[in-house]
This record gives C-alpha cells, structure tokens and sequence, in this order.
C-alpha cells in the first residue's frame, strides 16, 4: 500500500510540478489547494507555497531544472497528505490523470526511450537524466598481453 501510496504521490506531484508556468497552471493550483481542504491551517502556507513555486519556474532560466527540484518537494508534500487522508486519493488520481494530456506536445514532460545491446561479450552502461559513474577491475596480465 505504501509503495502505491508513492507513486500515486510521485503521479501527483509531476501534474502539479509540470504545469507549473502553463496555462493549466490556475486549474492545477486549484485543484491542489482543494486537496488539502480540511486542513485549514496548512492551506493557507500551501497556497503561498504553490504561488512561490510558480515563479521560480516562470522566472528560472532553466525551468525543467526547477521543476525537476520541486518534484521531490511535492512528493513529500503528496505522500504525506494520502497518509494523513486517504480519501484524497481519487482526487489526486484524477488530477495527475487529467493535467498530463491536457499539457499538450511541448509543454509536457520528454518522453525519454532508450534501447541499449550488448553483443559478444560486451558491456552496456546506460543511464537517462542522471549520473552514471562506472568502474571496472585492472586488466589482468592476460588482458595486458593483448593490448
């Protein structure tokens, strides 16, 4: 259930992080401020929060590296409101549901396919949207002798 729970949040948080700086954004923000309802409280510094978050992606130079940074805020955020309420569940379900089509081809997320083979002996090191760091062990005298 929590690793559900996570990727529901995860969901979330990406529809939020995402249409942050679109024209979805005011439906978006909407619909988040919604979610958190009950808690009056944490509502009002959530607004603030949101509207915070919103011009850093809008001002940014780089604004898919914003969001990319706000996505584990928001995650956090989302994982601990569907701990605390479960019934948001299905509103957040259709909120990521509805935000990512509704961004259209160029405001969307990239879509990143990779397509990595190995042949005869070899090795593949692959890695999309990170760091990938590879080391291997000391050629031996038999490898050594080869080269």
């Amino acid at each position: 259930m929590n690793d559900e729970l996570t990727v529901l949040a995860e969901a979330g948080a990406a529809a939020v992080v995402t249409a942050m700086a679109t024209d979805l954004w005011q439906e978006t923000r909407g619909a988040v401020v919604a979610l958190f309802r009950p808690d009056r409280r944490r509502r009002a510094a959530l607004e603030t929060q949101l509207d915070g978050n919103a011009t850093l992606v809008r001002e940014a130079a780089d604004p898919d590296a914003v969001r990319q940074a706000l996505f584990a805020y928001w995650t956090l955020e989302l994982t601990s409101l569907l701990h605390r309420d479960p019934a948001v569940r299905t509103a957040l379900e259709r909120l990521a549901a509805a935000v990512g089509p509704g961004l259209g081809g160029e405001a969307r997320g990239r879509e990143l396919r990779q397509t990595n083979t190995a042949r005869d002996s070899g090795t593949v090191f692959a890695v999309q949207q990170g760091t990938q760091n590879a080391y291997g062990a000391k050629a031996g005298p038999a490898e050594e002798s080869q080269r």
